[in-house]
């Protein structure tokens, strides 16, 4: 069992890794020279961590930017938090976890080898939350062990093939081509976002061909206009929370210093991001067509979210806006209403509503990044706080899925399981 949590939770569970073994895979199928086979494979694992990197540091900045709002309106409630619920449940269920991964996994081969769902999964730590959510589900309805890890495996290598061919018609817009699919869960609220754009705007009206007036259009300048914006929204931050606090939280840095730096750090971040997936994109799609070809004809690799950004930059920013706007109005909503109030927890939402922007872009322009993205941060503070009481239940308190697709197999599997135990 320790053999098969490190080869979860130390390797499979990194994107990195998960998809540096699949180009591996490719060129030894395309018969490369060695030379080749190494240098394809160690660049696209470095291109993975060179945009992980880049995660990492706006995570960083976007959690300062949380603490300081959260202190700056007192707000208390659940943080949305994928990571934060599978450390949880990792805490008091691992090796039932770790089995459905790896299970999962191999059930995502078979789907998408003889099934016309040709879409491999390869963002390792979100089939990992995946499995933490279908076990905790289950766990839920008091389902034995081996049961959990039979069904939720099953359940999720389906679901790994099953909803990137959700949003691939949506995908195809994004990038130009079929190449690539999107590895994450979100993909229902990808999807919708891009048939809003449809139905609001012209995607000739792009958010990366803006005519800007006068001085405004420096924010065509993507580092320029990330920058402007981050910075203000901190600024709103720390003058809300005041000097002590900010203080406090920056570990004596000046206080109208802080947000400066915070803000043209997470800037940069998504710089490298940019830059890593340019980097990875460049070897992954040629690697890929050794495992198409050979093993499972036609497949397409599901990677992470940031793939993306490159394709829309300004979307980003503007999803990211609109998202974290529908996720405050949900905020305060729910306290009036008396439901669990989801704090928009910014690292989530930043790469959630900036995903969906992206998308809206794709077929609306500006107005579909606009109106996709704001609906996108509605469910996914409407999500968590349907699914948060049914956590809460078995012991996991003050942190709830964000993820559309995440909330939706989880429902349907509570549900539809209190149903077959109502009936038999």
């Amino acid at each position: 069992m320790e053999l098969i949590k490190v080869i979860v939770f130390d390797l499979l569970s990194s994107a990195a890794i998960l998809v540096g073994l699949m180009a591996f895979i490719g060129l030894i199928l395309q018969k490369q020279s060695i030379d080749n086979v190494i240098s394809g494979t160690l660049k696209t694992i470095v291109g993975f961590l060179v945009f992980g990197v880049g995660s990492g540091a706006a995570v960083v900045a976007l959690s300062s930017f949380q603490d300081l709002f959260a202190a700056g309106f007192g707000l208390k409630g659940v943080l949305p938090l994928a990571e934060a619920v599978t450390a949880l449940a990792q805490q008091k269920f691992g090796t039932t976890v770790s089995l459905v991964m790896v299970l999962g996994f191999a059930m995502n081969l078979v789907v998408a080898r003889f099934t016309p769902l040709k879409y491999i999964f390869l963002t390792g730590q979100h089939n990992l939350y995946l499995a933490a959510l279908l076990t905790v589900m289950m766990k839920a309805l008091g389902v034995s062990n081996t049961t959990i890890v039979v069904v939720g495996g099953i359940l999720l290598g389906i679901c790994a093939a099953l909803f990137p061919a959700i949003c691939q018609p949506y995908m195809r817009k994004v990038t130009g081509d079929d190449e690539l699919a999107l590895g994450h869960y979100v993909t229902v609220g990808y999807a919708l976002s891009g048939w809003i754009g449809s139905k609001v705007g012209k995607p000739e009206d792009s958010t990366e061909n803006l005519k800007l007036p006068g001085w405004l259009s420096i924010f065509k300048d993507y580092v320029v206009g990330v920058s402007i914006t981050i910075i203000v929204f901190f600024y709103i931050a720390a003058f809300a929370a005041g000097k002590t606090e900010v203080e406090t939280l920056s570990k004596g840095v000046n206080w109208l210093v802080y947000p400066l730096f915070q803000g043209l750090g997470f800037a940069a971040s998504l710089y490298v991001i940019i830059t890593g997936v340019r980097m990875l994109l460049g070897e992954i799609v040629n690697a890929f067509v050794g495992i198409s070809e050979r093993l499972i004809p036609n497949a397409k690799p599901a990677l992470d979210c940031p793939i993306v950004f490159p394709f829309a930059p300004t979307a980003t920013v503007i999803g990211f806006l609109s998202s974290y706007v529908g996720g405050l109005l949900c905020m305060f909503a729910f306290g009036v209403l008396n439901m669990a109030v989801i704090i928009p927890v910014a690292v989530p939402y930043f790469f959630i509503g900036a995903t969906a922007g992206v998308f809206g872009n794709a077929t609306g322009g500006w107005k579909g990044a606009v109106a996709g993205s704001f609906v996108v941060g509605v469910l996914i503070a409407i999500g968590p706080s349907t699914i948060y009481p049914i956590m809460e239940n078995i012991g996991l308190k003050g942190t709830a899925f964000p993820e559309t697709d995440f909330n939706i197999v989880g429902l349907l599997v509570y549900y539809i399981g209190k149903l077959i135990q109502f009936i038999f």
